[in-house]
């Protein structure tokens, strides 16, 4: 398995890698739960596993002091930027993964009608672990007094209709996919 910890403290300062060590594990836990509903191969859950950790590696680059980053670009582009780290890392899987996290994924549509400062592509999940890790990561913040809290799904729901009830339906779709209650 790689190594995904001295991976964020290649990047990452030690506090924000103590954070997404954190953040990690109760988003792997989660995605392990969605990959047993799924009966996702063995290769899925290792993928799965990495991501958990990995995801959210561009907060290095952005100005996030809850958590610890400093860098100069706004949060909305951590995805892009941990795709471009991954990516020179010789992780692609893990790269598209990281820009592919944002809420449910955005569309074009969602980058241009939002102004977002993000290239102009798709950028939703395409397969089955991008799905998971996109739908466990909606579970948990990263910020440092609720990093172990679980949101409810009403949260999550509430959270997502301010960005259109497509998005909600999204969410929804993958609830009863991946949820096994």
């Amino acid at each position: 398995m790689l190594a995904v910890e001295e991976l964020l403290k290649r990047y990452c300062s030690p506090k924000t890698v103590e954070i997404l060590m954190i953040h990690g594990r109760m988003v792997a836990g989660k995605a392990l739960s969605a990959c047993a509903v799924v009966n996702a191969d063995s290769e899925t859950r290792r993928l799965v596993i990495e991501a958990a950790y990995l995801h959210d590696i561009g907060v290095c680059k952005v100005n996030a002091p809850d958590i610890a980053c400093h860098g100069a670009e706004p949060y909305i582009r951590h995805g892009v930027l941990g795709r471009e780290l991954l990516d020179a890392e010789g992780l692609p899987l893990h790269a598209l993964i990281c820009e592919r996290h944002t809420g449910v994924g955005l569309t074009i549509n969602d980058i241009t009608s939002q102004n977002l400062p993000l290239p102009q592509r798709d950028m939703t999940p395409e397969t089955l672990a991008e799905r998971i890790i996109c739908y466990a990561d909606l579970f948990f913040s990263k910020n440092p007094d609720r990093l172990e809290k679980e949101k409810s799904v009403e949260k999550i729901r509430k959270n997502l209709a301010k960005f259109g009830d497509d998005k909600v339906a999204i969410f929804e779709a993958w609830q009863r996919e991946f949820d096994a209650g």
